[in-house]
């Protein structure tokens, strides 16, 4: 079995089969740290046989018994039920005799906190932590670790609802079980930054699970997505919908808003470009989810020239980090700017949020609007370079478009492109940016002049892209332009993308819409982010073979766009069949690039994020395209 995880705004648990937390990147994460590097439950002096595991969005529910002989029945019976909080995980333990005299049974729980950033934990490299590690039982019982370096102070505390022994890295009790009777033991920790918390009694399981689904409930209250055509998608929509409302994050220095994380472990925090997309796929649906992402941010957007957050004045930001690495600049990702392309993405929302949604938000971000356009002319590369371009960031990504791994933008032959390169998708996003933000300042903000002059560029842009990007052998278009101006041939699913923004003219659009279809392209479960039979396709690659259900999605909106919705639909199918191999329909981060024809089930990539938000909102994407 697989680990399991439990998330609830800015922290999760990763945990095994059994609900411990003891072995690699498992254990209780919040803000970006591991506040539990080691959690694990005992019963009795002997071990135990587990009889059941069952998990749910909120809580894991496990019983247990003694590992007696054949011959010989269990004394006891334990249920043990664990759920997660905001700064907070939960677990209740009932122990339920079945002899008929008196009894004691011995409980405990072992623990440790690393205090880990998750940068460390996904293996990005080693980092110097100067810091102080603590321990102690406090006077009330609980037991407090720490970790403190510089104004930088990180906390753990463990307490129960039932006095027992406690160590620096042990509670346990031993208890008197009544014949035929019940005991119970609830144990609560508790995790956050700053001075360590000194609360009142601990939260019952039920009423943190209750108050997570009636958290959700509010979020989906007068959600109305219309049924799909086949029944498979709807379970997608279903599962979509609930992860999206476990990874809503308060955005940063506006704890009022809650926008969409990108996904579990590593991204649980505000992502530029996966907020946009996330935000625009569920837009009919959840526009204020759109507006509190743009309000977000609007609040974090470039104002200076940085070059080592690669920030820049009216830039929209990449990621913002809150771990001990980013907070002593340690990487560089405290606040990043390293994307081309959450500009153009934050103008589209604002665009199609309007026509969802009117002109509230449109009216409050003009300023913000604005300076997104003069980035993406001055910085961008608008000006300079005709395209949207960026360059390697040396401490930061390699590439900067929404296939950031270091050999995702590559030729056909496998041949690495150098920069400053322009991927063919930002260059779509640019042009409906152009065009909507055209719309919104003849409409809203009532300066025609200046849209004029973004419609006359948008009209510059899609003739240079036609001339520039048009692969003629292929009846495609290149992946990017490197910096010598070349083609960079590879046939991608960035294409899909293209599609999307209107950028192609009809009869090219359709030409790119039905090579998308084609068996190389397309798996059967959802189109290959490379084409096979290419040198440098894979399909266990995250970029140059895999599948993206987002990335899916997107391609079928554009060809839903193009006018080829029978080809859009048959993609949108295999999307659905491969959501319904899934475990609660969820549609993970990545799946492999293997023809559903070679698998029975589709197969995930093995370091896939899930829950993940544009894999959540990707059904709800293909609905409102072919509805």
């Amino acid at each position: 079995m697989t680990d399991h995880t439990l998330v609830r705004g800015t922290t999760f648990l990763i945990a095994g089969p059994e609900a411990d937390a003891v072995a690699g990147t498992q254990g209780f994460y919040v803000d970006d740290t591991r506040h539990l590097s080691h959690w694990s439950f005992s019963a009795g002096t002997g071990s135990s046989r587990v009889l059941s595991a069952v998990r749910d969005r909120q809580s894991t529910s496990v019983i247990l018994t003694p590992a007696t002989p054949r011959s010989e029945d269990p004394a006891y019976t334990v249920f043990r039920d664990q759920a997660l909080g905001a700064g907070r995980l939960v677990e209740e333990v009932r122990v339920r005799s079945h002899l008929a005299v008196p009894g004691t049974v011995t409980l405990s729980f072992e623990f440790a906190a690393d205090f880990a950033d998750q940068f460390e934990l996904r293996g990005t490299g080693r980092y110097e932590r100067p810091g102080t590690f603590s321990s102690a039982v406090r006077g009330d019982g609980s037991v407090a670790l720490g970790y403190e370096r510089a104004d930088y102070r990180k906390w753990t505390v463990v307490r129960s609802s039932v006095p027992g022994s406690r160590t620096e890295g042990r509670i346990g009790w031993t208890l008197e079980l009544p014949p035929h009777g019940e005991v119970s033991v609830l144990v609560e920790v508790l995790a956050g930054e700053g001075t360590a918390e000194r609360p009142g009694a601990p939260v019952a399981v039920a009423d943190v699970v209750a108050d997570a689904r009636a958290d959700a409930e509010r979020f989906r209250s007068g959600v109305d997505v219309p049924g799909p055509e086949w029944p498979e998608l709807r379970g997608a929509v279903e599962a979509g919908l609930a992860d999206l409302a476990d990874l809503r994050v308060p955005a940063p220095g506006r704890p009022d808003l809650r926008i969409p994380g990108a996904g579990v472990p590593w991204f649980l925090t505000l992502f530029g470009r996966d907020s946009l997309v996330t935000s625009m796929s569920v837009l009919p649906y959840l526009p204020e989810l759109g507006a509190a992402t743009l309000r977000a941010l609007a609040g974090v957007q470039g104002t200076v020239v940085d070059p080592v957050r690669v920030e820049e004045p009216g830039k929209i930001v990449h990621e913002v980090r809150r771990g001990e690495l980013s907070r002593f600049g340690q990487t560089p990702y405290g606040r990043y700017y390293g994307t081309v392309d959450a500009t153009p993405l934050f103008l589209m929302l604002l665009g199609r949020h309007r026509r969802v949604a009117g002109d509230g938000v449109a009216i409050e971000l003009e300023a913000a609007a604005r300076a997104a356009v003069d980035w993406m002319f001055r910085y961008g590369g608008l000006d300079e370079h005709d395209y949207l371009v960026y360059r390697t960031d040396g401490p930061g990504l390699v590439h900067q478009c929404w296939k950031d791994s270091a050999r995702s933008i590559c030729f056909a032959d496998g041949e690495l492109a150098e920069g400053p390169i322009a991927v063919c998708e930002a260059q779509g996003y640019a042009y409906e940016a152009l065009l909507s933000t055209a719309q919104l300042a003849r409409e809203v903000w009532r300066d025609p002049a200046y849209a004029d002059r973004l419609t006359d560029r948008a009209a510059r842009l899609r003739a240079d892209f036609e001339r520039d990007f048009w692969l003629p052998r292929e009846d495609f278009v290149a992946l990017a332009l490197d910096g010598r101006r070349r083609q960079v041939d590879a046939l991608a699913s960035n294409a899909g993308h293209v599609l999307w923004s209107g950028i192609l003219s009809a009869d090219r659009a359709r030409q790119v819409g039905r090579r998308l279809a084609e068996p190389d392209f397309f798996s059967g479960w959802g189109i290959r982010t490379l084409a096979a039979g290419q040198a440098p396709y894979h399909p266990v690659s995250y970029h140059n073979g895999g599948v993206w259900p987002h990335d899916t999605a997107i391609a079928v909106a554009g060809l839903v766009r193009a006018g080829l919705t029978a080809e859009a639909t048959q993609i949108a199918e295999g999307l659905a069949a491969a959501a319904a191999r899934q475990p609660g329909h969820r549609l993970p981060e990545v799946l492999t690039g293997y023809a559903r024809g070679e698998v029975s089930d589709p197969v995930r990539y093995p370091h896939s994020a899930s829950p993940q938000a544009w894999a959540a909102a990707a059904p709800m994407l293909i609905v409102t395209a072919l509805r």
